[in-house]
């Protein structure tokens, strides 16, 4: 699998640089000698949408400085059911501090170094959250333009809904009326129609009086058993980087896209009084050579929840006192900058099953995958999940407000999976107390970040994810389901003593990787934060972000639907401001 991943590999950089301006190297662009209007920091969402949508204008000269490497031709990203198995070399390879809510353990966070970002190499669920989730950020941000309402059209331009894989009929799974058909982002439901542990859940939800069928979870409200909708089309990853920076893309002569490049610093100019950024101090990774380059207009930072905030606060700009500490010039004291990271904490819970199931043979499914775009490697997670809300005559109500944005936002997503003898589900708290922060270590802007998730410091998340155990038994308590689960393995806040499922939880919770709100939207003129909600920098001119940073909560989602939105948003609103 190695040798042939690096054979396509090469065989599509090779094609790459045929056509358009990639550039592999920092190099390539010295000799190369343009001045660039915008230059976008990072080719993950953010970046690559923002990068794409500024040079469909052919006044605009664009840069886009990433990281990693090119997407294109690597076979694991592609691949939607190989998600879990791409090389780290596609990766930051972060690790976390040491986390005081789980009992001192640091643990891997995956995020995408690669053309596309994360999108290249996350789970690929499309779901939006809740209407309340974007209303929220309209009142947060002052701007009551970032609202469910404002914001849908750009869901739909985003969108291209496709049929499944192997162009099975998916209708009844789920709601025409809420999906686009036109747009960059391809999103199909799955390739397998309903097998046997689907439809059980189906008729649970018939009989269910907590957790009914919801057919559209996208459409604002999305409470209920789902069948999941994914970035994939034709069998393919559709990460940022296919939909936005493929060939069409690419032939634009006023887009440069430049790989293997670090951003490291931005820097201020000497010339303005006011705080004036629009230069961009930038490494190449294979050599360590700096350079800078400068843009006539803005540099936009899409380099996402951890990225965007390592490189404001190696600039100087973040709380004056960090800053210090670690001896960097401070240029703005900006201290919300790095605070404020939430994130979704997840939990794995298992029953005893009276099912087989029969194994993937993965060589004869990668075959299929590469004859006909079909088969089991075409889907990368379960078909269905559910969102459901915490009861609100929960005894946690008694002691804590409810985080959740509004009626229509759920609390916890319980995955639905099955392995023949047992089934297992991850409880995810979509709507955590806790929060972390992301800092810097040295004065070397290649040091890693330090990123505290900050999971479990607030007791209300203890008590919400046992919420959501509770949830999950009840829901595989139903009727339906009689004969079939056999047994609750646990961990059980019911029986085991408070102190020994926090215990529990503490050593086996993770992350789903849906890291927010490092350089959060405020009101124009608010002292906290770090955006205007034109996501421009506070008190900096030439400076805007673009990214998952700049959202204020974590949605009650997983997160790529969310940044893309946003993104596309902001491609009119820096347009629009010039």
């Amino acid at each position: 699998m190695g040798k042939l991943t690096t054979l396509v590999g090469l065989m599509a950089l090779s094609a790459s640089l045929v056509h358009g301006k990639v550039y592999t190297d920092l190099e390539q662009l010295d000799s190369a000698k343009e001045s660039y209007d915008f230059i976008v920091v990072g080719g993950g969402v953010g970046g690559s949408v923002v990068a794409s949508r500024l040079s469909e204008n052919p006044r605009y000269n664009v840069l886009l400085v990433e990281a990693g490497p090119d997407n294109e031709g690597v076979t694991e990203i592609a691949v939607p059911g190989m998600f879990f198995g791409i090389n780290r070399t596609y990766t930051w390879g972060h690790v976390t501090t040491p986390q005081v809510g789980l009992n001192d353990r640091s643990m891997p966070y995956t995020q995408g170094r690669v053309l596309g970002g994360s999108s290249s190499v996350n789970g690929m669920m499309y779901t939006r959250g809740s209407s309340d989730d974007f209303d929220l950020w309209g009142k947060v941000s002052g701007d009551r333009s970032w609202s469910w309402k404002t914001l849908f059209p750009y869901f739909l331009r985003n969108e291209k809904l496709v049929p499944p894989p192997g162009g099975r009929n998916a209708s009844g799974q789920y709601d025409p009326r809420y999906h686009g058909y036109r747009g960059p982002t391809t999103v199909s439901l799955p390739w397998g129609g309903p097998t046997d542990f689907d439809l059980l859940a189906l008729k649970n939800a018939e009989q269910s009086k907590e957790i009914k069928f919801n057919l559209e979870p996208n459409s604002g409200k999305p409470s209920g058993l789902i069948w999941v909708q994914s970035t994939i089309g034709n069998g393919e990853r559709c990460s940022a980087a296919v939909g936005f920076l493929g060939p069409e893309a690419r032939e634009r002569p006023n887009l440069t896209i430049l790989l293997n490049t670090q951003a490291t610093r931005v820097l201020p100019s000497k010339e303005s009084r006011q705080l004036d950024i629009r230069t961009l101090e930038i490494a190449s990774i294979a050599s360590g050579k700096t350079t800078t380059v400068t843009a006539k207009k803005e540099v936009i930072l899409s380099a996402g929840a951890f990225g965007t905030p390592h490189l404001l606060l190696n600039s100087g700009i973040g709380d004056k006192k960090d800053l210090e500490e670690v001896k960097v010039k401070v240029i703005h004291h900006l201290p919300e900058v790095g605070k404020g990271l939430s994130d979704h904490l997840t939990f794995p819970v298992g029953w005893t099953a009276n099912d087989t199931i029969k194994p993937v043979d993965y060589p004869a499914a990668l075959e299929q995958w590469q004859t006909n775009r079909t088969g089991p490697l075409t889907e990368a997670v379960g078909h269905q999940v559910m969102f459901a809300r915490i009861p609100p005559n929960a005894p946690l109500f008694k002691e804590h407000r409810d985080p959740a944005s509004g009626p229509n936002a759920p609390h916890i997503e319980i995955t639905l999976a099955t392995q023949g003898a047992q089934v297992g589900a991850y409880v995810v708290l979509l709507t955590p107390k806790s929060r972390g922060s992301v800092k810097i270590a040295s004065n070397n802007p290649l040091d890693k970040p330090l990123i505290d998730l900050g999971f479990l410091t607030h007791p209300f998340d203890i008590e919400a994810i046992k919420e959501g155990v509770r949830l999950a038994k009840r829901w595989y308590d139903g009727p339906a389901y009689k004969g079939y689960i056999t047994g609750f393995l646990g961990p059980d806040p019911d029986t085991l003593p408070a102190e020994e499922f926090a215990n529990q939880l503490k050593e086996a919770a993770g992350t789903f990787w849906h890291p927010v709100g490092t350089a959060t939207i405020s009101p124009k003129g608010a002292k906290h934060g770090v955006l205007d909600p034109d996501l421009k920098v506070k008190g900096v001119k030439g400076l805007r972000v673009v990214d998952g940073s700049a959202i204020p909560y974590v949605p009650t989602a997983h997160t790529q639907a969310s940044v893309y939105v946003l993104s596309e948003r902001a491609s009119d609103l820096i347009k629009n401001s010039w």
